[in-house]
């Protein structure tokens, strides 16, 4: 098995979100890695839009809530947790952080399908993309 060091798990208040930190927990209690969660905020639409700062406070509110849930998860089974709220789409905000060399990140793992909707029959369209898209390993927890 790969020894993993810094495993990043999206997390977007899902049940298949925080699905996949389970497993991310498992793994890094097996090889000693620190998990990285992150929010990507994409707020669509004109950027100078005047309710643009409150959309974006009630998101960034939001996404601390989603992250300090993960980081309690992760204390409870004495994994280090770091989190990051990354602003862009979901799918490219996921594969630019990951295959960021500065990053670290040796593995991806995510829930099959998140908030988005139904667009896609078995994965997600974000779970889709990732996994074509990124250089770095994938794994999928449906």
């Amino acid at each position: 098995m790969n020894k993993f060091r810094r495993i990043l798990v999206p997390i977007d208040g899902s049940k298949n979100a925080f699905r996949g930190l389970n497993h991310a927990i498992d793994l890094a209690k097996i090889s000693g890695a620190k998990i990285i969660g992150t929010y990507i905020s994409y707020i669509p639409g004109n950027l100078s839009n005047p309710r643009q700062g409150f959309i974006n406070q009630t998101l960034t509110k939001e996404a601390k809530e989603y992250l300090n849930t993960a980081k309690k998860q992760c204390d409870k089974n004495n994994v280090d947790f770091v989190s990051k709220i990354l602003p862009g789409t979901p799918s490219n905000g996921i594969v630019n952080f990951a295959q960021n060399i500065r990053n670290g990140i040796d593995l991806i793992v995510m829930g099959s399908r998140g908030l988005t909707g139904p667009k896609e029959k078995f994965l997600g369209s974000v779970s889709n993309h990732v996994i074509h898209k990124s250089k770095i390993p994938v794994m999928i927890i449906k």
